[in-house]
């Protein structure tokens, strides 16, 4: 089983080859990918590399944590799994819901939304 591997507090210079070259030392890489800002095209300074199992992972993580790149430290540890996005915003399977307080909104008394 693959393991996904958050490198944070990466130099803008690096791409997506050389973050893959430096983790295929350690073992197989299946992906390699730095992110970068859809508008300005510059990287956001963090990526994600997919390792080909577990063991080559946490040799990588045990290696490569808190090294300098280009003067920055690195931060690199297992990626967490993507948080719903929907749900911090609050949309859930309902829709969209402001609040769930009855005595605020429109029609519940005035201009203020309370009673009066």
């Amino acid at each position: 089983m693959s393991s996904k591997i958050y490198v944070g507090n990466l130099p803008y210079s690096v791409t997506d080859s050389s973050l893959e070259s430096n983790f295929s030392e350690f073992g197989g890489v299946s992906s390699a990918k730095v992110m970068m800002d859809r508008e300005t095209g510059r990287s956001k300074g963090f990526g994600f590399v997919e390792m080909a199992n577990a063991e080559v992972a946490q040799a990588a993580i045990k290696a490569l944590h808190g090294v300098s790149v280009d003067g920055r430290t690195i931060v690199v540890n297992l990626a967490r799994p993507r948080e719903d996005s929907r749900a911090a915003a609050g949309n859930g399977a309902q829709g969209y819901r402001a609040s769930t307080r009855s005595d605020v909104g429109y029609g519940n008394g005035g201009y203020g939304g309370g009673h009066y």
